[in-house]
């Protein structure tokens, strides 16, 4: 590859993960629970601006449409970075869909914990592994009733699933979001860990 194309491949790279991050840090959870009345969700709960904390609330249809959108701006994401960039923007893309999602800079970098754009992500890098990520984090649930244990099972669950369909670079980013998710719960994981992690219907 010449010095143009390493600088143009480059520059793709960047766009992919500037893309990703605009996307990605749109505060969905924070425009549906004003407007369902609710207040700021960063003073509820957990503060985080996901649709779990939004569930909180008691607004249904603002956690339903915040579940929906912040799933689809990790597809849009991917699709966008795609059409312009080829396949590797779109790996940027994914890290920095998740990156904006829990940094956005219109928030003062404090946002969500990743695991719903990550699935949107998912579904447009390999669906059949996002299906089969999505079916675990189902299962974790209904099983251990703890929203949280299910949503890192499921995240790290999915590097594997890309692996077993031998598609190693989705592997490869798959893993990375993993890490980026299981540091954005690291509460969660103190309280797994210490038994005082709630079960869902079981307080906040």
């Amino acid at each position: 590859m010449t010095d143009a194309g390493i600088s143009l491949h480059g520059n793709l790279l960047g766009i992919g993960l500037l893309i990703g991050y605009l996307l990605g840090s749109i505060p969905f959870g924070v425009f549906f629970t004003r407007m369902s009345g609710a207040g700021d969700i960063r003073k509820i709960g957990s503060g985080a601006t996901g649709a779990t904390n939004v569930l909180r609330t008691g607004k249904y249809g603002a956690a339903a449409a915040t579940l929906i959108c912040d799933a689809a701006k990790g597809a849009a994401a991917i699709y966008i970075a795609r059409h312009w960039g080829g396949e590797d923007a779109a790996v940027m893309a994914a890290i920095g869909a998740v990156l904006g999602h829990l940094f956005p800079v219109w928030l003062g970098f404090k946002g969500g914990k990743g695991i719903a754009v990550s699935l949107g992500i998912l579904l447009m890098l390999y669906w059949p592994a996002a299906l089969l990520s999505l079916a675990t984090w189902g299962l974790v649930l209904a099983v251990a009733r703890i929203s949280s244990l299910s949503a890192l099972v499921s995240a790290v669950a999915a590097p594997i699933y890309m692996y077993l369909f031998h598609q190693e670079v989705y592997a490869a980013v798959t893993a990375a979001m993993a890490v980026i998710v299981l540091l954005a719960h690291h509460a969660n994981v103190r309280r797994l860990l210490n038994g005082t992690e709630p079960r869902v219907g079981k307080g906040a």
